[in-house]
């Protein structure tokens, strides 16, 4: 059984202030089928002279602002159903196991009977849900996990990495993934894993009709890759997929994944209960906004909580029901709450950086979609994420206690945000802040992976929830 995370005394004191969550089963659609227009999708800033590439900036559609979730579901209540979707999957070995079930079998329950870590000089405990459980699963990760990936496919929506803008994270994991020689495998019979290695971005920059108003077309290029690897070789129907997965971060990659797909590991940006996010199965993906895919850990860091003046800091576009909303209670009310609009556009947005950097809460609001890369850009800069997105499952979900360094706030409460952050205790700032900083290395991308970055993060994630699942298969 997944345990419920690690609580700490400093923990208790906003266990009342849970999020909320929307969630229902019948919703399909990631946006209305407009045509994009192009804004800055991070820095906040009104668009300038700058540099910006095709990938630096995000498509926004014209979906109805006004729609909010049909139902919630508190960051309780997604506890729980991780708990419960990972304890059904039954110690139950195949009738016909081959080598491959029995060693995730094997995994299952070494994770599950995992030793006791008192001091790991490396994992600080209260940022995992069970760090004893996450140390032994990623041992075992690194000591056995074998992928195969599909050499199928088509340039360029086929293995072709996008390293910079909003959406980098799908072309490093794939960059990364192609070239490592510790996990691939070229013999399927190995596979704990089969990696479908597709980039959204590019699916829908090559394939979407301007002013065609459909994305159908997308949808159907994907159903038919999955029907022809399906036809052509014996993995996918082996598990119905389930032991497939994809890394897609693009706004309409919920979309572009269903049918035949659903049944499959997706890591997504988008990580929308709404859409069809399945807790325990699919996978939280950070959406990272990479300026500079020469060196993505550039300009990390911030100033000591001393030197942050700044209670809380937003500045971004309007776009979507909750930001408009934000705006009208707390720009320009108070002195220490600085919300506003986009900024305007300085070269490497310094001035957006710097807010960030000297602030000690960042709100990271959503717009169109659920995830924002503020969320990711606020651990950067050392500044306590403050979600409010009432249907958004935060990155790693199944590892880390996400609790602990950030503050969840229902959009219906926007109203009473600065009293909210106020009753937070210098005391639990303060370690918040350390939490924070120590939870970074899990959000950086480097040329060469190293231990606990974000490449192997997600692959971890991807393989934890896989030996969760097997049992479904």
């Amino acid at each position: 059984m997944v345990p419920l995370p690690n609580r700490t005394s400093l923990d208790s004191e906003t266990d009342s202030r849970s999020p909320v969550v929307s969630v229902t089963s019948a919703a399909t659609s990631v946006k209305s089928n407009t045509d994009p227009v192009y804004k800055d999708g991070n820095s906040g800033s009104l668009p300038g002279n700058s540099n910006l590439t095709s990938n630096n900036v995000k498509p926004v559609t014209a979906k109805n602002s006004k729609k909010r979730p049909s139902k919630v579901v508190s960051i309780s209540e997604m506890n729980l159903l991780l708990q419960h979707n990972h304890a059904s999957s039954k110690l139950a070995k195949p009738a016909r196991a081959s080598a491959v079930d029995l060693e995730i079998l094997h995994a299952q329950s070494e994770i599950l009977n995992a030793p006791l870590i008192m001091n790991d000089p490396r994992l600080y405990p209260p940022l995992y849900r069970n760090v004893s459980m996450f140390r032994r699963s990623y041992e075992l990760m690194e000591n056995m996990l074998k992928v195969y990936i599909y050499q199928d496919g088509d340039r360029p929506i086929f293995h072709e990495p996008l390293l910079d803008g909003i959406y980098a994270s799908e072309g490093w994991f794939m960059k990364l993934m192609e070239a490592n020689k510790q996990f691939v495998t070229r013999d399927p019979g190995k596979a704990h894993l089969f990696y479908i290695p597709f980039s959204s971005r590019l699916l829908q920059q090559t394939l979407y009709v301007r002013n065609s108003h459909r994305r159908s077309n997308l949808i159907e290029y994907m159903k038919n890759y999955v029907d022809m690897i399906a036809g052509k070789y014996p993995f996918w129907n082996r598990t119905s997929g389930a032991d497939h997965f994809v890394v897609a971060c693009h706004d309409w990659a919920p979309a572009e994944t269903r049918g035949r797909m659903l049944s499959c590991i997706r890591a997504l940006c988008n990580a929308d209960i709404e859409v069809g996010f399945k807790i325990g199965k699919d996978v939280s993906l950070p959406e990272t906004y990479i300026r500079s895919s020469e060196n993505p850990v550039k300009n990390i860091g911030g100033d000591p909580p001393s030197k942050r003046p700044i209670l809380a800091f937003f500045a971004g576009g309007l776009h979507g029901y909750v930001r408009p909303i934000l705006l009208k209670h707390w720009e320009n009310k108070e002195p220490d709450m600085k919300i506003s609009g986009p900024l305007p556009h300085v070269r490497g947005n310094v001035n957006y950086i710097q807010l960030m950097k000297s602030s000690k809460f960042c709100i990271c609001a959503r717009g169109h979609e659920v995830n924002s890369p503020r969320v990711v850009e606020a651990i950067f800069h050392e500044c306590i994420p403050v979600i409010i997105s009432d249907n958004f499952i935060p990155p790693f979900f199944e590892i880390l206690n996400w609790e602990s360094f950030a503050v969840f706030v229902k959009e219906e409460e926007i109203p009473n945000l600065r009293n909210i952050l106020l009753s937070i205790s210098e005391e639990r700032y303060l370690e918040m802040h350390k939490r924070a900083k120590k939870v970074q290395e899990h959000f950086l991308w480097h040329a060469e992976p190293v231990k606990y970055d974000l490449f192997h993060m997600l692959l971890h994630s991807i393989w934890y929830n896989r030996l969760f699942h097997i049992s479904r298969t």
